[in-house]
């Protein structure tokens, strides 16, 4: 059955975002308090690469592609010094080397000059840098650049961009695969979450035959009710449109948010007859990179929703343009990745949809990242100059490595 467009805005619940009001004002941080500093030019003097591991466990679980988790999580971190006495902060992906490599090439340009700041890296030794891990680097170093840029203005990052809500939907990412768990197990899950609050779950799918797969996403859609919207993902794990869409129809009747990648990234037309042919919104672009490969996903009619990854798409800089770039389309991008960090992203995009967060890996296993206070199954957009990720010296001193 083709999907109804004409609905789909409202399917999705947007039809009832509102920009941000007056009292947004009354929570910014208080400017004459602050000791002016010059926000003309600001330059790196030093970069810190480190890592964190934390003392609990992590359960091994998986999703249809890849085995995650049984040992302790590490958290890398990108610091940047600066010759205005400000330090930026990021949690980064990719390899250090490649983190300081493209952290090294900034140093003696004006980070004010972010665009620039970032055409420098991307387009390092004249080579434009497509795709892959030399992206992950980039859009680290620009999360901390974006860090310093708050810190210097005196405003969280959403406010410098443009702050267009400061209540964000939020959902509980979880569900994966684990020994020994069962659908009364993965329903405990969530119900645990929709207890916490949230409004919106995700689970994992195409990890099981496609019937034992609906029978969980049945039973967990059950358990919930009206009250709680249920998320699927694949991973990209059924190897064809064919096998995505026959699965998909098991669970169309269950008014499933949305249908999160169903088959491999590049496989273009395969994603294109997945939206087509379901009644569930599909959601695609956590394993492109850039504004052009946002505009191969639009152009190829590829998915409902974009999810690109702030970070493996180039930091905000990059996000801003692959946002603008949806909108035009009318297409909402729900980021993924670290929440601490898209927060900002979905508070200041008019076209963001809900932020992703991973309630219990943050609760139980990574106090670098806490989890966000609920109400309403909404979050408050942090009010703290730049990203608002600080952690303390002994905090550091604690669990680093290395």
């Amino acid at each position: 059955m083709p999907f109804k467009r004409r609905n789909f805005l409202q399917k999705l619940g947007l039809m009832s975002v509102l920009p941000a009001t007056d009292l947004f004002l009354d929570q910014l941080p208080d400017t004459d308090a602050v000791t002016p500093i010059n926000t003309r030019e600001i330059k790196i003097t030093g970069i810190n690469c480190f890592t964190l591991e934390f003392d609990k466990i992590t359960p091994l679980s998986w999703n249809a592609i890849t085995k995650s988790g049984g040992s302790k999580p590490k958290v890398d971190f990108l610091e940047l010094m600066t010759d205005v006495g400000i330090k930026g902060i990021s949690v980064t992906k990719g390899p250090r080397s490649l983190v300081e490599k493209f952290a090294k090439k900034i140093r003696g340009l004006n980070l004010m000059e972010w665009e620039k700041v970032w055409h420098h890296m991307f387009y390092y030794d004249r080579k434009p840098v497509a795709k892959g891990l030399d992206l992950h680097a980039i859009g680290s170093v620009d999360m901390a650049v974006w860090d310093i840029i708050g810190k210097a203005l005196n405003l969280p990052v959403h406010a410098v961009l443009g702050t267009f809500r400061t209540e964000i939907p939020a959902y509980a990412a979880g569900g994966y695969y684990e020994e020994n768990k069962g659908i009364s197990e993965l329903v405990d899950e969530m119900e645990t979450y929709a207890r916490e609050g949230f409004q919106f779950v995700k689970m994992k799918v195409a990890g099981l035959p496609a019937r034992q797969d609906a029978k969980r996403v049945r039973a967990v859609c059950q358990a919930l009710g009206n009250d709680v919207r249920v998320m699927i993902d694949a991973n990209n794990g059924y190897a064809s449109a064919y096998e995505a869409i026959r699965f998909g129809r098991m669970v169309e009747d269950l008014d499933l948010y949305w249908f999160e990648e169903p088959v491999a990234p590049d496989d273009w037309r395969g994603n294109a007859e997945v939206k087509d042919e379901l009644d569930i919104p599909v959601v695609a672009g956590e394993n492109e990179y850039t504004r052009w490969g946002a505009r191969d996903l639009i152009d190829n009619n590829c998915c409902d929703i974009l999810n690109l990854d702030t970070i493996k798409a180039g930091g905000i800089t990059e996000y801003k343009k692959i946002a603008a770039l949806a909108s035009a389309y009318h297409i909402p991008v729900a980021p993924h990745g670290t929440a601490h960090m898209n927060i900002h992203m979905v508070a200041a995009l008019d076209n963001a949809l809900i932020l992703e967060t991973y309630p219990l890996k943050a609760r139980d296993f990574n106090p670098a990242l806490p989890a966000f206070e609920l109400k309403n199954g909404q979050v408050h957009a942090p009010m703290t100059p730049g990203l608002g990720m600080e952690l303390a010296d002994d905090f550091i001193k604690k669990y680093k490595i290395g």
